[in-house]
């Protein structure tokens, strides 16, 4: 087995809860819809605004135009409501700063916006060798090239990473680039996973 090197996690759904059901309540609250009708126009135009293909303002349009209801008029509704839902997990995050301790390479990957890339960015975490977002990058989880961009990124090889998710869609994506995976449950199993990786944890 080849010796792990890097160790790649997932933001929402791993080192935060996810926030897809506080997004989804703050902004059909905001444009006075059910969230059920938000959700299904939501789901018509996430991908675009998800690769960073389409705008804030070009993802509202098409949204309020398909639910019949005006565009906000704040600067970034989905920057609030971000804001709003984030919920970090502090045990995640301290694990990810342990393996940087113990010369591991960290990386973030996550399927997100703009907004939500602003805000990360604005957090100012350490911990991180580097950070990948889909709104960056023109693609996103489940596709081959976002995991090997974050592999070059952190210069390292397939069978020498491993990717922690909670979505098992997007670890068969990095399963099938190479990369050992771990289908997030909770933090003791993770740490439990990795040790079967023989990696270190202080």
């Amino acid at each position: 087995m080849e010796t792990i090197e890097s160790v790649i996690f997932d933001w929402g759904g791993v080192l935060i809860d996810d926030p897809a059901p506080g997004l989804v309540q703050y902004c059909a609250e905001a444009l006075g819809v059910s969230r059920e009708d938000y959700t299904g126009a939501h789901d018509k135009f996430a991908e675009g605004f998800q690769k960073g293909l389409v705008s804030e303002r070009g993802f509202w349009a098409e949204v309020c135009g398909d639910l019949g209801v005006p565009e906000p008029r704040v600067r970034s509704l989905w920057g609030e409501a971000f804001r709003w839902a984030y919920a970090p997990r502090e045990a995640v995050f301290s694990m990810a700063s342990a393996l940087q301790r113990e010369g591991y390479k960290t990386a973030l990957l996550s399927n997100t916006e703009v907004p939500a890339m602003e805000y990360f960015l604005e957090l100012g975490y350490d911990m991180f060798d580097a950070a990948v977002f889909s709104c960056a990058e023109g693609t996103r989880k489940p596709e081959r090239r976002i995991y090997e961009l974050t592999l070059e990124r952190l210069g390292s090889k397939p069978g020498r990473a491993v990717f922690v998710d909670d979505r098992a869609d997007y670890i068969e994506g990095a399963r099938q680039a190479g990369l050992k995976t771990i289908l997030f449950e909770d933090i003791k199993r993770v740490k439990e996973k990795l040790a079967v990786l023989s990696v270190r944890l202080d």
